[in-house]
């Protein structure tokens, strides 16, 4: 067996930020400052995630191999199976790098608990020794977590952990027909429609954008992390001589499928919000989306 690889994952910070686009640290200051802010509390912040990250490493077994990657350079950096992802941040991380993974285990690790909700995020730095202790006897626990796939018809995929959107790049009225599983139609229920997009959420998804629409529809039972089913719902229909808005929302079960298809020039598709990372699809080009076939594996 091949000696695991730790894959430490972060964001840079609002400070490292601040020091990119401001040079330095006093012209920061300053900025913040007119705006009502302290460069204290930025870089609190700062140093409570270097710490994190200092913790992390010098818990790595002394035989592991380690790397580390940011954020911004998910989509280019090469996994492995033989990796244990180590993700230090926010909850919102740990969905941006479900869609790269393959049955890699992930360790989420909160630098600020309780700034945090903690739904990905599960474990302390001070944790991170005990859990990597198991990673190397091969005792780590997992939970695997529901994801949802969208698929072109010219093979082009895109997995999400909370949800993935379809409609307009900018989020204006997008036209496309809708067809949903249906138990009185054989092929389906299909409605061609004009709106602002729709979503289609795991049960991860449920707690975030997926739980706002289903409280603006009244409250709907949406499926818990573990549910091999999804919710979706489409975003203000807008009902005219033709277009409809009577097919806006339900839920796929294991096996069924969504499809859109688009009539407009262009529909992009992107997953846990990461915008510039989508698929586009133009006129008459088919979207299917459906359960995902590689869960992610959430250490807990």
């Amino acid at each position: 067996m091949a000696t695991p690889r730790i894959v430490i994952v972060h964001r840079r910070t609002e400070l490292q930020e601040l020091l990119d686009r401001h040079a330095t640290r006093g012209q920061a200051e300053f900025f913040l400052r007119t705006r009502g802010r302290s460069i204290q509390d930025v870089q609190d912040r700062h140093d409570r995630l270097a710490d994190a990250l200092a913790t992390i490493r010098a818990s790595v077994p002394s035989d592991w191999r380690q790397a580390e990657v940011e954020r911004a350079d998910l989509s280019r950096f090469l996994l492995t199976a033989e990796d244990i992802i180590a993700v230090v941040g926010q909850d919102g991380l740990v969905a941006n790098v479900a869609k790269y993974l393959n049955g890699q285990p992930v360790i989420g690790i909160d630098p600020e608990p309780g700034a945090n909700p903690g739904v990905l995020v599960r474990h302390t730095p001070a944790a991170a020794a005990a859990l990597l202790a198991s990673a190397d006897a091969g005792r780590l626990r997992c939970q695997d977590l529901t994801t949802v796939t969208a698929t072109l018809d010219d093979g082009q995929q895109l997995s999400a952990l909370n949800e993935v959107f379809a409609g307009h790049a900018s989020h204006q009225s997008a036209k496309y027909s809708i067809t949903a599983p249906s138990f009185t139609q054989p092929g389906g229920q299909t409605e061609r429609q004009s709106s602002s997009g729709l979503i289609v959420s795991t049960g991860t998804g449920a707690t975030g954008w997926c739980a706002s629409i289903a409280l603006e529809r009244g409250g709907r039972a949406l499926p818990a992390p573990t549910d091999p089913r999804l919710a979706w719902f489409v975003r203000e229909a807008w009902p005219s001589p033709i277009t409809g808005a009577s097919l806006t929302e339900g839920v796929l079960e294991s096996g069924e499928v969504l499809r859109i298809t688009v009539a407009s020039d262009q529909l992009v598709v992107f997953g846990d919000g990461m915008e510039d990372d989508r698929l586009t699809a133009s006129w008459g080009q088919e979207i299917t989306v459906q359960l995902g076939q590689r869960p992610l594996r959430l250490v807990v």
